[in-house]
């Protein structure tokens, strides 16, 4: 691990961000990095957003992780970032790492999703347009396509490279095979596979059951978690009740049946475990994250300033003992409810 050493213009950061080597490269990456996935689209409130972006650089988040299709609607996230790049964090650009993603359904007809390399260029051009920028520092295949020959997408990821229009690429959610063999493949294209992206949380561990985490360790790649908090399963926030303007309530991902009286009870227990800590839930589940070292760096969201207030705190967490992590461990096996 690597602290930034403080600088005249250190304030800037609100003091000192752990950063970690991202697999065999030259690139050190947050602890925790801003998505963009929710909350920063054209229905939300502009003001809120430049705020939350502002507040995340002046605490050393240098890597912000967007998708084309990120917003409501589609396409929105990038044009708010686009704003606050021309606006105000133009001046910064190569203290910042920013990616974005092709893949999941953008516009409609046959070339608006999916893996093809008229996509992936057409959807690249786009996210620069709606960005304000020159460049990407992260281009990521956004998930495996069964269907287009692996070598077109890969190949598209490398002359996206060869062109300028990105410094690195990355797949994202990739099965174990097919990862291999675009690590293979990027790597003897002189491109090689800077991060994989995956969904990974207490509740969801499937990177470090289907061997998607040692593979990352083995190729030199690094690996970036998503989804750390089990879109707000992993908070206080269901312990009584559904509250009205919650995901759950109005219709996202996660749904009501998620929370079953088996999850609720696993999350109650979870919470009492991290207030022995000293921590809220989440802050202790983002902190269980990064007790892996395997673990480049993790992505959260933000509804609020305040909110990525208390998941920047995890940086402050005491190491587990083994007895914690047991702990976790058997309530998250566990069938009682």
């Amino acid at each position: 691990m690597f602290e930034l050493p403080y600088s005249p213009d250190s304030e800037r950061y609100g003091g000192r961000m752990p950063y970690r080597r991202c697999g065999k490269s030259g690139i050190l990456l947050p602890l925790i990095s801003l998505g963009l996935w929710h909350n920063f689209g054209g229905v939300d409130p502009l003001e809120d957003s430049i705020k939350k972006v502002h507040y995340a650089f002046d605490h050393g988040i240098t890597h912000f992780d967007l998708a084309n299709n990120y917003g409501p609607p589609y396409g929105s996230a990038e044009t708010t970032f686009g704003h606050i790049i021309k606006t105000s964090l133009k001046p910064f650009r190569d203290e910042l790492l920013i990616s974005t993603k092709a893949g999941h359904d953008m516009w409609p007809g046959p070339y608006g999703e999916w893996g093809s390399r008229k996509y992936l260029f057409a959807s690249l051009d786009q996210s620069l347009k709606r960005m304000n920028l020159d460049y990407v520092d992260i281009f990521y295949s956004h998930r495996f396509d069964p269907l287009t020959p692996l070598e077109e997408t890969l190949q598209a990821l490398t002359d996206i490279v060869r062109c300028g229009k990105a410094l690195y690429v990355g797949i994202s959610k990739y099965p174990p095979e097919a990862a291999q063999f675009a690590y293979d493949y990027l790597r003897e294209n002189k491109t090689p596979c800077l991060l994989y992206q995956g969904k990974y949380n207490i509740f969801d561990r499937e990177p470090d059951s289907d061997g998607i985490l040692d593979g990352c360790a083995q190729n030199g790649v690094g690996f970036i978690a998503f989804s750390p908090l089990a879109q707000g399963l992993l908070t206080d926030r269901y312990l009584n009740g559904i509250p009205a303007d919650s995901r759950v309530a109005r219709g996202g991902y996660l749904k009501k049946d998620s929370l079953t009286p088996q999850t609720l009870g696993k999350i109650t227990r979870l919470n009492d475990l991290a207030k022995s800590r000293g921590q809220s839930l989440a802050q202790m589940a983002l902190s269980w994250i990064l007790n892996d070292q395997r673990v480049s760096s993790l992505i959260v969201g933000a509804s609020s300033v305040a909110q990525l207030k208390n998941n920047l705190e995890a940086l402050n967490a005491p190491k587990f003992s083994d007895d914690e992590l047991a702990a976790i461990n058997d309530i998250v096996s566990s069938s009682m409810p």
